[in-house]
């Protein structure tokens, strides 16, 4: 095959044909692949063959992931091509392009996917963009060309190859290529990179996968296997390096991560739907989407706006740990006087020190509260039994006890059982749900004041939160800043996971059939002996004693489920590899929460301490991360910054010089947009209707304080109502809605409202300028903040 690339049509042409013999390829693979599904989920499985059950329900499971892949696919099944220096070339091809040499080269389509002849040798048909051999295609350049000949750039829309320009990069490096509509393409991966960030944003986060550089690159494939925080300012793709990372890790630790799922924390839902479609583009599925107020499972949460500030940074302190401690263990209580029992006709009594005392060994285990409350009941219930054996065992002539061992032991096992007892111990050391302390806590001035009793009024008070005419709060009524301490609170309390739980069960379901079996082990014995008239026995074997419900609820199969659904649902699921976007708004108390997730401390944090926008957030990474990491951390520094127009850039750059002069910033791709407005607040509607009209079918972003939110939805909606049928949609949203979004264009309303809501005001307009990948409106009575 040779290039021909002397005018747009051949170019098209060519790769339209390659991209059709690969469709048909997925197509022969999916009807094969939908064919086995129908065959497999018509077989039936066989009680007594539990295994046989697996297999089906994990063939199922696995052809339904490989449908999803190539479902995935139609998005854009390739998107580029290199010929390159190979000795050994799979498809070889000769340059015999303009100022080629006639060697044989290796053809390599690289897309979103991989794909394989089925003949014997397995023969690439298109390279996943992850695999090894895929990475000149980012890497090469004139000057290191990677052995690279020429790489070509192909756009495409469903089934249908629109574009495609060539760049030489060895040989003779004059040669440029065309694209689709006859243009120049004289530095592809640049205008690659240009319609990338000039396209028409919408609700669902695109892909960069045919547009990553160099430095994108490198952090991609970064290898360190610790903690690797990848900083950069708006725009700069961190983002998209994290969910291309993403896929490169899955791809790369199949294995591993497919056991143990990847985790991804954004900043607030509509950033996860927003993200929600990239992975799937890039041929993964199965991963985590979680918020910090998602972690904790079974539980709804409010955003965090609804907290006042100084709640905020309290419970996002560590010193919460402290608090909550102290919480839990004004729960462990001692009577003010004994406590009586008349047990078979004798009268006994638990007194303060014999609590006290249980109290003590209960605390000494150094187990969590739930865990230790059985030493408690234990330690409890001999000093009961020793004080009824010193009633009833008395020698009337002062000898010793008459009570022997087996009847102290009687008598500790009846105690045991005397619901009194059991009753008050419960009392004293009550099993707790982190919900029930939390909400007990944040409801009851007395609570606070002794769990808190070393903190100054200010912080108590931040903690106090009363709900009903009563004076107690709605124990399922949470907000991000909770769930962090919900999750401390089930670590103190030693709240077991979903597969702790199960594996418990699995241990009582074993001994239960231990002991069907050891019957009928019995009865078999004596089988034969029972019968004379020459016949055999049927020998019964423990499923068949076992009760036929029991049994069918054990073959209740969890391996149908992903790996990503299991997670989800369990607290304390070890992830493979954790990945925090906009990692700079985690408070002190969102780490613990999000490490216990990743105890083999490989993560991928993402985020810019100049955006910070949360009280209780990052300052520095250092600082954020030594409690855990120390200085086991390693940084890398995006430069490019692809989304914001040097205008609005030139913005940004002043408002960094106040909240962060000492990151650098990056250098922009594009000079200008559609510009930088400004205008007054009695021209707001105007100024939303023209912003809307210069992003035509894009997205607009109307941003401003959580107060001015319910009329800038009023006017939203009349604005709307009054363009052409085919404009995009205009976003209403405070600024910690719109973290990590991307707008074509931005109507900021009175910045300086914004300034004055918060400590981090100006950290907050700062991400709201750089929202717009075009124009930027700031629409303002007060004086503009900067």
């Amino acid at each position: 095959m040779s290039d021909h690339s002397d005018s747009p049509l051949p170019a098209v042409a060519e790769e339209q044909h390659r991209l059709n013999e690969l469709l048909a390829h997925v197509d022969t693979a999916r009807e094969r692949l939908a064919d086995r599904a129908r065959a497999v989920q018509r077989l039936t499985a066989d009680i007594d063959h539990p295994q046989a059950l697996l297999e089906r329900d994990h063939e199922t499971y696995e052809i339904s992931q490989r449908l999803a892949e190539y479902s995935a696919a139609e998005i854009g099944l390739f998107f580029g091509r290199i010929d390159v220096e190979d000795t050994d070339p799979e498809n070889p091809v000769t340059d015999d392009g303009p100022g080629g040499d006639g060697s044989t080269l290796d053809r390599r389509y690289i897309g979103r996917i991989g794909l394989h002849a089925d003949d014997d040798e397995m023969r690439t048909l298109l390279m996943d963009w992850r695999a090894p051999l895929a990475r000149p295609f980012y890497l090469a350049t004139t000057l290191h060309p990677e052995g690279v000949h020429t790489r070509r750039h192909i756009r495409t829309s469903g089934r249908t190859v629109t574009a495609a320009a060539d760049e030489r990069l060895s040989g003779d490096s004059s040669y440029t290529g065309v694209t689709a509509d006859g243009g120049e393409g004289s530095v592809a991966q640049e205008g690659a990179l240009l319609y990338a960030v000039n396209r028409a944003r919408s609700r669902h986060m695109t892909d960069i996968v045919d547009t990553i550089v160099a430095e994108q690159d490198r952090i991609i494939r970064e290898n360190h296997r610790g903690v690797t925080v990848v900083q950069g300012g708006p725009g700069t793709g961190k983002t998209a390096v994290a969910l291309h990372r993403t896929a490169y890790l899955l791809y790369t630790w199949r294995e591993q991560l497919e056991r143990t799922g990847v985790l991804i924390v954004g900043p607030n839902p509509r950033f996860l739907d927003y993200i929600s479609q990239v992975l799937p583009s890039l041929g993964e599925t199965g991963v985590v989407l979680a918020t910090p107020g998602t972690l904790y499972p079974g539980i709804t949460t409010r955003p965090m706006s609804a907290e006042p500030l100084l709640s905020q940074e309290v419970k996002g302190s560590s010193e919460m740990v402290g608090i909550l401690g102290n919480a839990v263990r004004d729960l462990q209580t001692v009577p003010d006087s004994p406590v009586t029992f008349l047990v078979d006709g004798v009268t006994i009594h638990l007194t303060p020190a014999m609590v006290k005392a249980a109290r003590t060994t209960a605390r000494r285990s150094r187990r969590p509260h739930n865990q230790a409350r059985e030493r408690f009941f234990a330690s409890a219930l001999d000093r009961l039994r020793d004080a009824m054996a010193d009633k009833i065992g008395a020698d009337p002539l002062g000898g010793e006890n008459l009570l022997s061992a087996a009847d102290r032991a009687q008598l500790r096992e009846d105690l045991g059982s005397e619901e009194q007892v059991l009753e008050a111990l419960d009392g004293f050391w009550p099993t707790l749900t982190p919900e029930e302390v939390l909400a007990g806590l944040y409801g009851s001035r007395g609570a606070v004041d002794s769990a808190a009793s070393d903190y100054d009024e200010l912080t108590r008070q931040a903690l106090l939160r009363s709900d009903g005419p009563d004076g107690s709060i709605q124990s399922d009524d949470w907000t991000e800043a909770d769930a962090p301490l919900l999750d401390e609170l089930a670590e103190i309390l030693g709240i077991v996971g979903v597969e702790e739980a199960e594996a418990e069960e699995q241990k009582k379901w074993q001994a239960q059939v231990a002991e069907a079996q050891e019957a009928l082990d019995i009865l078999t014995g004596s089988a034969y002996q029972d019968l004379d008239d020459g016949t055999d026995a049927e020998i019964l074997m423990a499923y068949d004693v076992i009760d036929a419900e029991q049994l069918a609820e054990r073959q209740r199969v969890r391996e149908t489920m992903s790996t990503a659904e299991r997670a989800a649902a369990d607290r304390t699921w070890a992830f493979g590899h954790v990945i925090v976007d906009e990692a700079q708004e985690l408070s002190e108390m969102a780490w613990r929460m999000v490490f216990r997730r990743a105890p083999n401390r490989w993560m991928t944090l993402v985020g810019d301490p100049a955006q910070t926008g949360s009280p209780a957030g990052v300052e520095s990474w250092s600082d954020a991360l030594s409690p855990f990491v120390k200085d086991r951390w390693k940084l890398h520094e995006l430069t490019v910054n692809y989304r914001t127009p040097a205008d609005i850039a030139e913005i940004a750059t002043a408002i960094q010089a106040e909240v962060a002069p000492d990151q650098p910033v990056p250098s922009c791709l594009r000079e200008t947009g559609t510009g930088v407005r400004e205008g007054d607040l009695a021209d707001l509607e105007d100024a939303v209707t023209q912003a809307a009209a210069a992003a035509g079918e894009g997205l607009t972003g109307l941003i401003g304080a959580p107060e001015r939110l319910a009329v800038l939805q009023d006017l939203a909606a009349r604005t709307s109502e009054a363009l052409p049928g085919d404009h995009g949609e205009i976003v209403v949203s405070d600024v910690n809605g719109a973290k990590g979004l991307e707008f074509d264009e931005v109507v900021l309303v009175e910045p300086a409202e914004i300034v004055a809501a918060s400590p981090q005001g100006l950290n907050d307009v700062y991400v709201a300028v750089t929202r717009a990948t075009q124009g930027l409106t700031l629409v303002h009575d007060a004086d503009l903040p900067w």
